[in-house]
């Protein structure tokens, strides 16, 4: 997959989960607009998609928030090595826990930032038609009499 393919996939999903990426090419770069192709081709053409993946507009989008989850916590029981040597049972109670994920793009972005190739980090989270075709490829029987095409491009 090239990076074109990949950041139009990447716009794409945003822009599915509410992302205005015509105003946000406009406003933050202040590029004349024609397309959204020609636009996605401009940014890989001039290096400037990480202005895109590191935009808080983008990342909001791409990693939409979560609805609140509540579920409960078993009581465990585990041994520990106390910092005199001995080693002591630990049994902790059964708790209610309560969990949204309305700010799950700020850890992303921070995880991204540290990533030795951010469009790589990215790449991770999209479902596109060759990990589905992998994945059913791996989980179905194929019939001896029909073999599997490998000429993929590798990624980039």
């Amino acid at each position: 997959m090239t990076r074109l393919e990949l950041l139009q996939l990447l716009v794409g999903q945003a822009r599915a989960n509410g992302f205005e990426f015509r105003r946000w090419y406009i406003v933050r770069l202040g590029l004349p607009w024609k397309n959204p192709s020609e636009a996605v081709s401009t940014l890989v053409e001039q290096r400037r998609y990480y202005a895109l993946l590191f935009s808080h507009e983008f990342a909001v989008s791409f990693w939409k928030a979560g609805g609140q989850i509540t579920f409960q916590v078993p009581p465990q029981t585990f041994t520990r090595k106390m910092a005199d040597g001995r080693i002591n049972t630990v049994q902790r109670k059964g708790y209610m826990r309560r969990s949204a994920r309305e700010n799950a793009w700020l850890y992303h972005l921070r995880e991204m930032a540290a990533a030795e190739d951010p469009l790589r980090y990215m790449r991770r989270y999209l479902r596109v038609v060759e990990d589905l075709d992998t994945e059913t490829t791996n989980t179905s029987i194929i019939p001896d009499d029909q073999t599997l095409s490998t000429d993929r491009e590798p990624h980039e």
